[in-house]
């Protein structure tokens, strides 16, 4: 089993403990050591496994470490992946085991990606890296997403949606076919997105429009 450590040890921290666990249930693939987590103390315990350390502390690990980013900004996932300079450390896509894949052959996939339970992913999608897919999503055919997207539970986006880089995609949106979203856009929870974006903005509600705080 390959050791692993989950950076962020919150609530969807312990969501993807649980996701590694599901997997190691069908083949031992994982082996949790622990977490790290800034703002937490080292050496408290979680249900899942002790508090590691920070940033310093995942840096100065001795041996080679597969980590996953359990943090729900899309921009704080970038800030904290620029800040890991050790070689040691590596970021496997983490896949839950019922997470649908139907085209394989044509996927294109980075690194450090990871599908909670319940995804599904049709034909001929590609996406960077660092994107997260928290449970029960639908991505359509022809899909190109960036990296560093956060999408959140029972989310849909529809067939030749073009997604660029640091977008929050709320519970249960939906992005419609051929729509593209730009850069740094906030979808609200349960919005429909039938035209194209505009990057840095916040949209709400079906179908959704552009909303100022």
């Amino acid at each position: 089993m390959k050791d692993i450590a989950i950076y962020g040890a919150g609530g969807f921290g312990r969501e993807v403990a649980c996701v590694l666990r599901c997997i190691n249930e069908i083949k031992p693939v994982w082996n949790l050591v622990g977490f790290f987590d800034d703002g937490k103390q080292i050496g408290n315990q979680t249900e899942f496994g002790p508090i590691l350390g920070g940033m310093t502390q995942l840096n100065n690990y001795a041996t080679p470490l597969s980590v996953v980013f359990a943090i729900g900004s899309p921009r704080a996932v970038d800030v904290l992946r620029s800040k890991v300079v050790s070689d040691k450390i590596s970021f496997p896509n983490i896949i839950a085991p019922d997470v649908r894949f139907l085209d394989k052959e044509h996927l294109v996939m980075g690194e450090g990606n990871l599908f909670c339970l319940g995804c599904t992913v049709t034909c001929n999608v590609r996406m960077g890296s660092f994107n997260r897919f928290n449970g029960y999503i639908t991505i359509g055919h022809d899909v190109e997403l960036g990296s560093y997207n956060a999408v959140m539970p029972g989310s849909r986006i529809s067939g030749d949606v073009k997604m660029g880089n640091y977008n929050f995609v709320g519970v249960n949106a939906a992005i419609l076919q051929g729509v593209t979203i730009g850069d740094n856009t906030v979808i609200g929870a349960n919005s429909v997105i039938i035209r194209d974006t505009k990057d840095g903005l916040t949209y709400i509600g079906n179908p959704a429009k552009k909303f100022s705080f």
